[in-house]
C-alpha cells in the first residue's frame, strides 16, 4: 500500500480577492495547496469576507489553510493583547470555516515577562473554550512552534507535549511544523537522520495523526541560531536532502507542504515548488 501523496503549495498573496488573486497565483507557480491571511497579518482589524470569493475557495479542489496574524500571543501578560489575540484567532477560525480551510495556523507565543507556568495556565484557561467552539466541520487549530527567541513557550518539538497536555489533547488541535523554525531552535535537520529524528520526536510528543501541515522553508542561519530567517529551498543551511527525508517519513503522508520562502515575483516560488515536487517524487 502506497502512502498518500503530500500536496506541495505556498502561502499566496490575495490582492484582488482570496480566490481570484490567491488561486491565480497558485496556478502560476504550480501550487497544489494554499495558505492565506484572512486579515492584515500585522494588525488587529477583523474584516468580513466576500461570499463569492469564499465560495470559490470552499468549493475548489485545492486544500486551503489560514495563517492567523503574527501579533497573536496567547501567552501575553497584557490583557489587551490577550483579548485581541483571542478575537483574532476566533476570526481566523470563523473565516477559515467559510472558505473551507482545513486548519488555522497560530504561533505558540511567548511568556514575555511572566513565568512559563503562568503563561501556560492562561493558555489552558482561554484556548480550551476556543477549541470547544469549533464546529465539527470547522478547521483544526494548528500550533506552530517558534525559532526559540524571546522567552517563547514552544520551540523544540518536545515543547509541544505540555501544550497538548494542558489542552487535554483536544480533537481539534494539531501541529504545523516549520522547518526553518525547527532548525533555528536546534533540531539539526541537515545532519544524517536529523529530519527523521525530529519527526520521530514530534510524534512522540503529541501522538500520531496530529501533524497537519508542514511549512517548508530553508534557513539563512545556522542550526540553533534562534533566528527566523527563511531561505529558498536548497539555498540555505538546511539544503535539499532533508526535505526529501521529510516526505518519506510516515508522519507526513498526505500532509501538505507549504512554502513561505523569499521572492515577490512568481519565479522563485515556482522554482521552490518544482524542487519540492522533484524531491517528493524521486524514489
Amino acid at each position: 500500500m502506497t502512502s498518500p501523496i503530500s500536496p506541495v503549495g505556498a502561502h499566496v498573496p490575495v490582492a484582488g480577492g482570496l480566490a481570484t488573486g490567491g488561486l491565480k497565483y497558485a496556478a502560476e507557480i504550480g501550487a497544489e495547496a494554499v495558505q492565506v491571511f484572512v486579515s492584515n497579518p500585522r494588525g488587529w482589524a477583523l474584516p468580513e469576507g466576500r461570499p463569492a470569493e469564499d465560495a470559490k475557495l470552499r468549493d475548489g479542489a485545492i486544500p486551503v489553510y489560514v495563517h492567523a496574524p503574527y501579533l497573536v500571543n496567547l501567552g501575553s501578560p497584557t490583557p489587551e493583547t490577550l483579548d485581541k489575540s483571542l478575537a483574532a484567532v476566533r476570526h481566523s477560525l470563523t473565516r477559515g470555516r467559510a472558505i473551507g480551510a482545513r486548519g488555522v495556523v497560530v504561533h505558540t507565543g511567548s511568556a514575555v515577562t511572566r513565568t512559563y507556568d503562568e503563561a501556560m495556565a492562561q493558555v489552558r484557561e482561554h484556548v480550551l473554550p476556543l477549541l470547544d467552539e469549533i464546529p465539527e466541520d470547522g478547521p483544526d487549530l494548528l500550533l506552530e512552534p517558534m525559532a526559540g527567541q524571546n522567552n517563547m513557550l514552544c520551540a523544540k518539538v518536545q515543547d509541544l507535549a505540555p501544550f497538548f497536555e494542558r489542552l487535554d489533547h483536544h480533537p481539534k488541535l494539531g501541529v504545523c511544523f516549520d522547518t526553518c523554525h525547527a532548525f533555528a531552535a536546534g533540531h539539526d535537520l541537515a545532519a544524517p537522520g536529523g529530519a527523521k529524528d525530529t519527526l520521530d520526536a514530534l510524534v512522540a510528543a503529541v501522538g500520531e495523526g496530529r501533524l497537519k501541515l508542514v511549512h517548508a522553508n530553508d534557513s539563512k542561519d545556522a542550526c540553533a541560531s534562534a533566528k527566523d530567517r527563511h531561505e529558498n529551498i536548497g539555498a540555505g543551511q538546511i539544503g535539499e536532502p532533508p526535505f526529501a527525508d521529510l516526505f518519506r517519513h510516515p508522519a507526513t503522508a498526505g500532509v501538505p507542504f507549504i512554502i513561505e520562502t523569499p521572492g515577490r515575483a512568481p519565479a522563485p516560488h515556482a522554482e521552490d515548488i518544482k524542487t519540492l515536487k522533484r524531491l517528493r517524487d524521486t524514489p
